[in-house]
């Protein structure tokens, strides 16, 4: 061992075992250690032994009790010389008088080379940084003692240096605070020197060096904690010319609006900005140990314009509970503690062009306790002031990133209709889901978990299976664009149904208990658009088409070591994906342009029309002297090759022969 402290493990049961630790001297005649018997204790000398009893296994710690400190003049316990300790333990285990382990350890522990003194308070003269270096040796910070891998302090004896002579300071930290430099004549510490060098090197002595400029002064930056700031305007005057689609809204402090949202990775992010005209609905899991403050609703914010606007906020009590809080699987405690929490926040921003007119806020309060786990819900919703009748007049009529998707049931009286996916909570069953609404442009998947018992008739479960997902389409026709109108039959487009179950397809029954194959448990949604033109500089985008199918799988009982259960699971998904056309068709290529592709060199490897390119003057890679002499040597090669290939060369050859 080579520290103060060492620790091992006794294996095996320690009940009735007595630990005890001796000093061990090498006898001087034989070379051999003195046999140890089991009379010892858990304190030798400068050592201590503690036992931390465990389950089949038990620690054992031997520790140093003497200072390690380099002595001092009129100093007592300390250490006379850098090899302060060299001893040989052993550590026995016996029962009953009989030794059932031991362990042997050698030490051989070094001085400590920490400063534990006085230290003068006589001032320091601090040499004119500009003329000369702060020190001869910039790693010598402790007075008195030396500095571990500083190779130039005076303190280091050579016996310390040997520890880390391997892995000293190195550059102007380490001492060497007057190196050549590269512009110096006499230096030739660059890898590849120029031809010019000599006519512009300096020719300087090492007092007159640039590395006194890491001195300077000696300021130091104070670092900055990074947050979500935008540089500050120099000119006088408003901030902003008016918000874009994307962009983030500000406060009156130059910071982003944030809100809670969802990352990547699925999880919370507190402090994430709010974007110009892109909706949200967020709903982030947190407990009363983990609740943390939003942003303050007395912050102003931004117009778009440089004026600035105070929220309208609303607060009101939550009635339900049900829908934010659910029981956590931990065990109560004795003491329940509660808090007043948000439960959610509803942000309704009112706009108009490319500026913020009003800004209303409703805040859901209720109250938290501990073993409940609090889905916190945060919505933001962007209308416009021109809207009438919740249909959006603006200034884009295509749908926008974020926005929801319209829906109507154009076959009834009342047209409204709904397209959504699952938004599960809790234990993630599909009793407890609720609904979200797909969102135009954004993939999605989601899903919840269907109790069967394992005695489900096969075509009961495939028609409640189909009945809850084909609960999340209501609707017979999809929006072409964001103000499709509900008069205009042109304005939708009808949804396209595959029937999980057509007359070509046979379905097992499913006699085998516990097991049903063929069950439509996964709804896909996708959604064909594409970009039919623009509106102040923004894409106008369009729907053309909406398809429904199911992916089938097979349900198996599913039992851990005990079938005592007779419940199992199912999982539902619903997945949306959106698929981006062209507006119009693409033209077909014609024989020609197929032809040409062969000799395209943005499109195949091998260029053929720059075979001779090195021969031409546009090549720089080479002097032209010597790409033009290879081109000669190479069709001189060519032109040698053609001739002696030719009939008429083999019978000059063989006449010549004769």
């Amino acid at each position: 061992m080579s520290g103060p402290r060492v620790n091992s493990f006794f294996l095996g049961n320690s009940s009735g075992v007595n630990f005890s630790i001796i000093l061990s001297p090498i006898d001087e005649e034989t070379g051999k250690l003195q046999l140890a018997n089991c009379s010892g204790s858990k304190r030798a000398g400068d050592w201590n032994l503690n036992v931390t009893p465990g389950v089949n296994v038990s620690k054992v710690t031997v520790s140093l009790t003497r200072n390690l400190g380099l002595c001092l003049p009129n100093a007592t316990d300390c250490c006379t010389t850098s090899l302060c300790v060299v001893e040989t333990l052993q550590v026995l285990a016996c029962r009953d008088a009989a030794m059932l382990a031991r362990l042997l350890i050698q030490a051989e522990i070094y001085a400590s080379s920490s400063f534990t003194g006085n230290v003068s308070e006589n001032a320091t003269v601090i040499p004119n940084q500009v003329f000369q270096p702060l020190g001869s040796c910039p790693c010598d910070l402790t007075a008195g003692a030396c500095d571990v891998r500083c190779c130039c302090d005076p303190e280091c004896t050579p016996d310390l240096k040997q520890l880390f002579s391997e892995s000293c300071f190195t550059g102007v930290f380490g001492g060497d605070v007057n190196p050549p430099f590269d512009q110096l004549c006499s230096s030739r510490s660059m890898e590849y020197t120029p031809e010019w060098f000599p006519y512009l090197c300096v020719q300087s002595s090492l007092n007159n060096t640039p590395f006194l400029g890491y001195f300077y002064h000696g300021s130091t930056s104070t670092p900055k904690v990074p947050s979500f700031k935008i540089p500050l305007q120099t000119s006088p005057g408003k901030l902003f010319t008016g918000y874009r689609q994307g962009d983030p809204i500000m406060t009156e402090e130059n910071e982003y609006f944030v809100i809670p949202q969802q990352s990547m990775a699925g999880q919370c992010v507190r402090n994430a900005p709010v974007a110009y005209l892109e909706d949200l609905d967020v709903r982030c899991l947190t407990t009363r140990a983990l609740y943390e403050e939003g942003l303050p609703h007395d912050v102003r914010i931004n117009t778009g314009t440089g004026d600035l606007i105070q929220q309208n906020v609303i607060y009101r009590t939550v009635t339900d509970m049900g829908k934010f809080v659910t029981e956590s699987d931990s065990l109560p405690t004795a003491e329940v503690l509660c808090q007043n929490v948000t439960f959610a926040e509803h942000y309704s921003f009112v706009w108009e062009e490319e500026n913020i007119e009003q800004i209303n806020v409703t805040v859901f309060l209720g109250r938290l306790c501990d073993g409940e786990i609090l889905a916190q819900r945060f919505t933001v919703e962007f209308l416009s002031l021109k809207s009438t009748n919740e249909t959006e007049l603006f200034g884009n009529p295509g749908y926008q990133v974020g926005k929801p998707v319209r829906a109507a049931n154009l076959n009834t009286s009342d047209t409204f209709g709904s397209l959504n996916i699952w938004q599960p909570g809790g234990r993630g069953l599909c009793t407890s889901a609720t609904y979200t609404p797909v969102l135009f442009g954004l993939d999605s998947l989601s899903g919840c978990v269907l109790e069967v018992d394992i005695n489900e008739d096969c075509g009961l479960l495939r028609g409640n299976v189909t009945e809850r997902l084909n609960s999340l389409i209501q609707a017979t026709h999809v929006g072409k664009r964001a103000n499709s109108s509900y008069g205009d039959v042109d304005d939708w487009v009808e949804i396209i149904r595959l029937d999980p179950f057509n007359s070509d397809t046979n379905v097992s029954t499913g006699r085998l208990k516990g097991i049903c194959p063929d069950v439509p448990a996964n709804l896909n949604i996708r959604v064909i658009f594409a970009d039919v033109g623009a509106v102040q500089g923004i894409p106008r985008q369009e729907i053309l088409a909406v398809q429904i199918s199911y992916s089938t799988v097979i349900w198996q009982f599913q039992c851990g070591l005990a079938c005592e259960n007779s419940i199992s699971f199912l999982p539902l998904t619903a997945s949306v994906q959106f698929i981006k056309v062209p507006a119009q068709p693409p033209i077909p290529v014609i024989r020609f342009h197929g032809f040409y592709t062969e000799f395209d060199c943005n499109r195949n490897d091998v260029c053929w029309p720059q075979l001779f390119y090195p021969l031409t003057r546009f090549y720089t890679g080479e002097p032209y002297s010597q790409c033009l002499a290879r081109g000669l040597l190479l069709a001189f090669l060519v032109l040698l090759a053609a001739i002696m290939s030719s009939p008429w060369f083999s019978t000059v050859w063989n006449r010549c022969l004769i």
